[in-house]
């Protein structure tokens, strides 16, 4: 029995690699009327991976493995654009993502208000 390490946290970080990303844990950017958001996770990993041999006598011997990996996963938010105008809406732990879709309606008032000025300025 050889014992291969790398090559099995080589396998591990590729996991984490395709699985540890906002696409998977969140969605993709998305549209919001004129608005373009595109959410924001927060990522914690850590590893282990042990081994040994060891003989009981002359005609026993015997080896031992053992890796383990966990990740962490938290979505915290989301960039939000519009134009030229980039804002962070922050998804708080007490309320979670809740907390962020409960700003976007501020948040298009704001830019219907901002819309508003402008035409009465141009009359």
């Amino acid at each position: 029995m050889e014992l291969h390490f790398e090559e099995f946290l080589g396998k591990i970080t590729e996991f984490i690699k395709t699985e540890a990303n906002t696409e998977t844990v969140v969605g993709e950017q998305f549209q919001l009327g004129e608005f373009k958001c595109v959410p924001v996770i927060k990522v914690g990993m850590g590893f282990g991976s042990g081994g040994g041999e060891g003989m009981e006598s002359k005609a026993k011997k015997g080896q031992g493995i053992g890796a383990g990996a966990g990740v962490g996963i938290e979505p915290i938010g989301f960039l939000v654009t519009h134009n030229d105008q980039i804002s962070f809406l922050e998804a708080g732990k007490s309320h979670g993502l809740a907390a962020a879709f409960e700003k976007v309606p501020e948040l298009i008032e704001k830019y219907v208000d901002l819309q508003n000025k402008k035409e009465k300025e141009l009359v």
